[in-house]
Formats: structure tokens, C-alpha cells, sequence
């Protein structure tokens, strides 16, 4: 199995620039991040920094967020987030850098919640256009957007596999790109009430990535009730061929248990 470790999620009591080499010595070869600088356009020392960070842990960054403003304080992302448009196209660039240096294909773009002053119609329009431009600017490197419904954000639009793939439609349909794609995060479409059984089997083959936690709780797999390990397979039976990305919260210490387990077990 072709894991990624999300180290903007688990290895967290550790500096973020040292968590690459902590994924490294914890046996894997491949990690992604959400946006790992406070602003759309760090400097470039900053940039540097973090690049070194991979390539000196011998790591592939086979992931990375567009800027999805403050994470912690509620925010999910730039894409609908009218206002801010300028700087998503800014963040554009410096997301294909970073990805054109590295050798990283796959930018998750997160939609943004809904503004009190502005209507659903308006900020889906904003969207569109925004995601048009992402997809544009990392197709270059034969790189993909990524667009991921999401839960416990009460404003965020995007719930279900339905509601992502509806907008990639149209993208598609207006703009002709066909470098957009769904991120599966399976934890959380079983957590908004999605079928996941249901998505797999009419969409793994089209999945642009896959994450797991299991449920309750966000956890390692094999900590709740999810089966994780059969929606993974039958994704790979349908033609998903992509990393697997864990995105999940558990201590250091304990982190990656469940995975040596299953390398013993094998």
C-alpha cells in the first residue's frame, strides 16, 4: 500500500519542518501538507526552508494545499472567498513553484465557506473561475487540482461527493479543463451521512486522492467503526492507483501502530 503521511495533521509535536524526516524514519516515503506559511505569497527564504525540509528528509511531496486562510479560526479556503481573489491567483504561483520543484501533482483547493454578504450563486461563479485558473496554472507539470467536501464547517457548501463533483462539471463544461478532480476523504463523507460504498463504485477510477481517519473521532484506522481497509481495496479493484493519504489525529508515540501491524501481519 502506497501511503502519504499529512504532516499538517499527525506528527505535530514536532516542528513542522522536522516532521518530514520523522515520516521518513517512521518508514515512509511520501508526505502532503495543507498551506504551510502564514500568508498566499511567503518569502522566498521561507519557501526554501520548507522545500530543503522534503528533499533533505529524502521524502516525495506528493501533496499541498492552496492557502486556505486561518485554518483554526474556521476558515476553508479562497476559492468562493469573494474579496480575496487577487491573492488566491497569487498563491496560484507559488503553489506550482513549490510543486514544479519537488515533483508534486496533486493541489487541494478548498472551496471556502459561504459569506452573509454575498449570495451562493455569486460565490460559486467566483469559484469556478478561481478553480479555472488553479487548474491552469499547475497544468504544466501535469498537475491536478483537487476539490474536497468537507465536515464540521456548518458553512461550508461542499458536503458530499455529489456536491464536489457537480462543480467540477462545471468547470469542465465552461471551461474545458479536465485536470480537476475529487479528493475522497473518506472520513469525511461518512461523517456528512454520504454513501461512500455508492461513490467508490461509480467514481474511484475518476478519484483524484484518497484520505482516511476512521470515525468517531478522527483517529488512526482501526480505532472506530469505518472500513477503511475495504473502501481502500475495492477502490484499487475500480482503478484508483494513487497515494493513500492518512489525515488523521493521534499521538507521535502511537501514530503509525495500525500500520505496523498490518506490514507484520503480511
Amino acid at each position: 500500500m502506497t501511503y502519504t503521511v499529512n504532516c499538517s495533521i499527525l506528527l505535530t509535536e514536532l516542528p513542522l519542518l522536522e516532521r518530514p524526516a520523522a515520516a521518513k524514519a517512521a518508514g515512509f516515503d511520501a508526505v502532503e501538507f495543507w498551506w504551510p506559511f502564514e500568508t498566499s505569497v511567503p518569502a522566498d527564504s521561507e519557501i526554501t526552508k520548507f522545500e530543503n525540509a522534503i528533499t533533505d528528509a529524502g521524502v516525495q511531496l506528493t501533496g499541498l494545499n492552496f492557502n486556505a486562510g486561518n485554518m483554526p479560526g474556521g476558515d476553508r479556503g479562497l476559492v468562493s472567498w469573494k474579496g480575496r481573489c487577487s491573492e488566491f491567483k497569487d498563491n496560484i504561483d507559488v503553489v506550482a513553484g513549490i510543486g514544479e520543484r519537488l515533483g508534486c501533482k496533486a493541489f487541494n483547493a478548498l472551496y471556502g465557506n459561504r459569506q452573509d454578504d454575498f449570495t451562493p450563486e455569486e460565490q460559486d461563479e467566483l469559484a469556478v473561475k478561481n478553480l479555472v485558473a488553479a487548474a491552469e496554472g499547475v497544468a504544466r507539470m501535469g498537475g491536478t487540482v483537487l476539490l474536497e467536501p468537507v465536515s464540521g464547517a456548518p458553512r461550508y457548501p461542499l458536503l458530499t461527493a455529489e456536491d464536489a463533483l457537480k462543480v467540477i462539471a462545471r468547470t469542465k463544461a465552461e471551461a474545458g479543463v479536465g485536470n480537476i478532480k475529487l479528493l475522497a476523504d473518506f472520513y469525511h463523507l461518512a461523517v456528512n451521512g454520504d454513501d461512500v460504498e455508492f461513490v467508490i463504485e461509480n467514481h474511484a477510477k475518476d478519484f483524484g486522492h484518497i484520505q482516511i481517519a476512521d470515525n468517531p473521532g478522527r483517529g488512526a484506522p482501526g480505532t472506530g467503526t469505518l472500513p477503511l481497509g475495504e473502501w481502500i481495496a475495492r477502490s484499487r479493484e475500480l482503478g484508483y492507483e494513487g497515494y493513500i493519504g492518512l489525515e488523521y489525529k493521534e499521538p507521535q508515540e502511537s501514530a503509525f501502530n495500525w500500520a505496523i501491524r498490518e506490514r507484520v501481519a503480511k
